[in-house]
């Protein structure tokens, strides 16, 4: 009577055993397929490229702020700028970022030995600052004069017509409007500067320099530190010029010759410039 309630209980069992296993089974598979999808999200979503670089922890300094940013040591200095634009909203074009001098965009940050915990300096203006700052009047009264006075012929401005009202040197050289001519041998001479002096301009072209020469000395001055020659035609006397030869870096340097001949007013700007720089 054991032994079959034994058999029975066993033949009872074997179907839960069945079960069991193709719970196990399918607890397997689902296990199986779970970690497949997690290794194909890992596969899809893993390939972050800052995360394997080797990357460096900056602090950022711009108007009194600070930003932590952490970048990839070979980044060059034009990407820092990116990411400096992303976290400041300041263009890369109105940055100015010093690190150990100014940062070369071209070079990276491995290459100018930039390391964790650099300070990274940054100067420079949204363009929002730019357009909120109000430009003074005295400004803006020196640029309208500025533009009134480039619509104005030169020889009406003021500077110059206290030069022009005194007429012509004595011993003035002739003039022939329209033509050309190549430099005399001699000086030009019979001109005034802009004191009202008199003033003869020699070309030593043997030793590439424009002798200046008033009554008190004769200044000696290598062409090619001459930076531009102008000139404009003296209204009410076209075959005459006014003429300015800039000595130095900007307009202030100006000196101002008058009464040049018309037909030597090209050869001047040749010899002096070059031909290839005229135009």
């Amino acid at each position: 009577m054991e032994v079959l309630v034994t058999e029975e209980k066993l033949k009872e069992a074997e179907p839960l055993g069945e079960d069991a296993e193709k719970s196990e089974a399918d607890t397997t598979s689902h296990t199986d397929a779970g970690n497949a999808t997690t290794q194909d999200s890992s596969i899809s979503n893993g390939d972050d490229a800052d995360d394997k670089q080797e990357t460096v922890d900056l602090k950022i300094i711009w108007n009194k702020n600070k930003y932590d940013l952490k970048i990839p040591v070979d980044s060059t200095g034009a990407k820092l700028k990116e990411r400096i634009h992303s976290l400041t909203g300041l263009p890369p074009a109105m940055q100015k970022v010093m690190y150990k001098g100014l940062l070369p965009e071209d070079k990276t940050l491995r290459e100018i030995k930039v390391t964790n915990g650099a300070k990274i300096m940054v100067v420079g203006s949204t363009i929002n600052d730019v357009l909120a700052v109000n430009t003074p009047k005295e400004v803006i009264q020196q640029e309208v004069k500025a533009e009134e006075n480039k619509k104005e012929p030169l020889c009406r401005q003021k500077q110059h017509r206290k030069v022009l009202d005194k007429g012509k040197p004595d011993d003035i050289m002739p003039a022939i409007k329209g033509a050309k001519e190549r430099l005399p041998t001699v000086p030009l001479s019979g001109m005034f500067n802009k004191s009202g002096g008199k003033v003869r301009l020699t070309f030593k072209l043997e030793q590439d320099q424009l002798w200046i020469g008033t009554k008190e000395r004769t200044e000696k001055v290598p062409m090619g530190s001459i930076k531009n020659v102008v000139s404009e035609p003296i209204e009410g006397h076209e075959d005459y010029h006014m003429m300015a030869f800039q000595l130095g870096p900007t307009e202030a340097s100006q000196y101002w010759v008058y009464w040049v001949p018309a037909q030597f007013v090209d050869a001047i700007k040749d010899t002096v410039l070059g031909k290839w720089q005229y135009f």
